[in-house]
């Protein structure tokens, strides 16, 4: 049973956490509009016009990696019946994993991406596990 729980924890992390990305991500044009020309459901498009962003166009990805994170590891660490910490850990370093390929695929600024990698997931994955415990 405790490992069921541990699984189940692991995924509705990652689903949940998943989630709340992704709706911050689609939501984010209508608080912060992309530049002029920037359709924000295309990823060609937002590669093609990357270096039209400013810092404000980074602030809500940073906010739904982050969020995201946390909010599945807090889930994580409130289901799991043993191990928390790492399986919120483990959370973090999926999301980790998925913020470094999204960062090579969208060619953002490097400042962004040591931005987004060093405080968007593990040190997100250890408050949501603090928050959850």
């Amino acid at each position: 049973m405790k490992i069921l729980r541990n699984i189940l924890g692991v995924l509705l992390g990652i689903f949940l956490g998943g989630g709340l990305n992704f709706l911050i991500i689609m939501y984010s044009g209508a608080i912060i509009p992309p530049p002029e020309g920037v359709d924000p459901t295309s990823m060609e498009s937002i590669q093609a016009n990357i270096h039209l962003f400013e810092v404000k166009h980074f602030i809500m990805p940073f906010l739904a990696h982050a969020l995201g994170t946390l909010v599945g590891a807090f889930i994580c660490t409130k289901i799991a019946a043993t191990r928390k910490m790492p399986l919120a850990m483990l959370i973090g370093a999926w999301f980790l994993l998925g913020g470094i390929y999204a960062a090579y695929s969208l060619g953002a600024p490097a400042w962004m991406n040591a931005v987004d990698v060093l405080f968007a997931y593990i040190p997100m994955a250890w408050i949501g596990f603090r928050l959850g415990r």
